[in-house]
């Protein structure tokens, strides 16, 4: 079996979903029926962290989302698929245009629909607060929960294990 150190020392792509991975997962409205989201600023600077490093970064979600669009703008994020049945097959579709395998890919997820990626991801993580069906796909459970940090908590992990292989 791998460690996790040499799982991510493979990842070039972190495939994120937003709704409780990116955000704690509640819905939120405004008065006028406005959806909005929050999202947290380390995870934001751990993705920064991973585009500066040459690594890929995609959000694939189930829900369609102008926040979405504008915070993942904002940080630098270019492969963004929302309004995703198939999260799967939109995947299959980023690694042809990227020229990966899913050797290459982490995903971080909370929630059954994320479980066909984790089938195939080199890196499979739950957030602390997933789904019991999640954590038990996951090579890797956070300890931080969706939209508190987890995403910042995965990017320091590859960063560093793909460091200390490289310096070995």
């Amino acid at each position: 079996m791998d460690t996790l150190v040499e799982r991510a020392n493979d990842i070039r792509l972190l495939v994120l979903d937003v709704d409780g991975v990116l955000t704690d997962g509640r819905l939120y409205f405004s008065p006028k029926g406005e959806e909005m989201k929050v999202f947290h600023v380390r995870d934001g600077a751990g993705i920064v962290q991973l585009l500066r490093a040459g690594l890929q970064i995609a959000v694939i979600s189930g829900r369609q989302s102008k926040a979405v669009e504008r915070r993942m703008t904002e940080l630098g994020v270019t492969w963004i698929r929302q309004g995703i049945d198939d999260k799967l097959a939109a995947l299959r579709e980023l690694l042809d245009i990227l020229g990966l395998g899913p050797q290459a890919v982490a995903s971080i997820g909370d929630d059954t629909p994320d479980l066909p990626i984790f089938e195939i991801a080199r890196l499979a993580v739950a957030v602390a607060d997933a789904h019991a069906s999640v954590k038990s796909r996951a090579h890797f459970i956070t300890q931080a929960n969706g939209g508190q940090g987890a995403v910042r908590e995965i990017c320091d992990l590859i960063l560093e294990s793909q460091r200390r292989v490289a310096l070995s």
